[in-house]
């Protein structure tokens, strides 16, 4: 899918929170973690949204780029990583992988989305490097 380029970062963010709403209004918590990534990527898909589903994050040590098994849940529009959680609570760890992970891919903004909540909003926490 090609991404409008006129769209705004801000915009884009917007569609894409409006998607997890979505997918959370239509679910509801308490599902595994995959489900919400694949219907996340079916709502992304139905909005012409472009994204990447499990996307191979390598890592760069010392000059050599390193497949170490990393992926990102989705990567939207090369502009937007989103790591999706369904767990009891969020942890600072769970926040840490999402900052290393736009660190390693030079991606700016992520979002950390934890399904398994009564309101998305409680699950949702937004990150910009």
């Amino acid at each position: 899918m090609v991404q409008d380029p006129r769209m705004s970062f801000s915009d884009l963010s917007h569609r894409v929170i409006g998607c997890a709403i979505e997918v959370h209004r239509t679910l509801g918590p308490g599902l595994l973690e995959s489900t919400y990534e694949h219907c996340l990527a079916q709502e992304l898909k139905l909005q012409g949204i472009a994204f990447l589903l499990q996307h191979p994050l390598p890592v760069e040590y010392k000059g050599l780029r390193l497949d170490c098994g990393y992926r990102v849940d989705i990567l939207v529009d090369n502009q937007i990583i989103l790591e999706l959680k369904s767990v009891e609570h969020l942890l600072r760890i769970h926040e840490a992988q999402l900052l290393t992970y736009m660190k390693l891919a030079g991606i700016r903004q992520g979002f950390l989305i934890d399904f398994n909540v009564k309101r998305l909003k409680d699950g949702l926490k937004s990150f910009v490097l």
